[in-house]
């Protein structure tokens, strides 16, 4: 049985893979043997993987939304846009996690033009340039035009001091960030010349997927008990993270919810962040 890509080409399907992605969720063996059983009498040839993910999406929230959740990344992060603003406040969150001071939407003078900077991180000798690649479409890639363009960015900063938190300080290390795939073209270039890559499976193991899995920093966005406009709301309200809800559960204030609905929201929050994958 073949199933269609979303680049129209057709492959063999993969139970085994299918499967692995169940398993990342956080499901049990008995779970994903579960949504198997009762996806199989649905999958038909030619069937595309669109179609093979929304329909174990679907069973796995009836088993615990959590594990929906979790198997959303990927669709969640792309919620993010349209334009990536978001992206880019939780990318800053991402290095808050990690000890850095950040600071988003800087307009920095290189030595030759005018640079909208979107994140800087800084942690004791170390001042980052982040750069964040957001898209859409769930199987774009980073070309390797990208990371030449962002070393240009990094050259033209290059023995200028800016003033972030209180000292001045030169930017000593780049990094590039999307939530989308690298051409390995796009990898060979930011390895040579050294530019920090992270990427939705890149580095294998500490890529978005992974560090997000390890640390709970899930967007609100993974959420399955709220709707796309009640997200749009929380974000809108700086609440980027579902920890955040664990933290404030006042979060929820806004959305004017039931008290039924808002225990399930913070039931799935605290279930998503406590987890840890392996």
């Amino acid at each position: 049985m073949q199933v269609r890509k979303y680049s129209g080409e057709l492959v063999e399907f993969d139970l085994n893979r299918l499967k692995a992605s169940l398993f990342k969720s956080g499901a049990s063996a008995d779970v994903v043997d579960a949504v198997w059983e009762a996806m199989e009498p649905m999958v038909y040839d030619g069937i595309s993987t669109g179609d093979l993910y929304r329909r174990a999406f679907r069973l796995l929230k009836r088993k615990a939304h959590a594990f929906a959740a979790r198997y959303s990344l990927k669709r969640a992060l792309k919620e993010l846009g349209p334009a990536g603003y978001y992206f880019e406040q939780w990318v800053a969150r991402l290095f808050q996690h990690a000890e850095y001071q950040t600071a988003t939407g800087q307009l920095l003078e290189g030595n030759a033009v005018t640079h909208e900077v979107d994140v800087v991180a800084r942690k004791g000798g170390d001042m980052l340039l982040v750069e964040c690649k957001f898209r859409n479409t769930v199987d774009a890639k980073i070309s390797v035009t990208t990371p030449m363009y962002f070393l240009s960015r990094f050259k033209d900063m290059e023995g200028r001091k800016f003033n972030f938190f209180g000292k001045p300080m030169g930017f000593t290390a780049g990094w590039l960030i999307t939530n989308a795939y690298l051409t390995t073209d796009s990898i060979r270039f930011g390895q040579y010349y050294g530019i920090n890559l992270l990427a939705w499976n890149y580095p294998e193991d500490s890529s978005i997927k992974r560090r997000v899995d390890n640390a709970g920093l899930y967007p609100v966005t993974c959420l399955t008990t709220i709707a796309k406009a009640e997200k749009e709301v929380l974000l809108r309200q700086g609440c980027l993270l579902v920890k955040d809800i664990v933290t404030d559960p006042a979060q929820l204030d806004t959305l004017k919810c039931g008290p039924r609905k808002r225990r399930k929201i913070i039931e799935e929050a605290t279930e998503l962040v406590n987890h840890k994958n392996t």
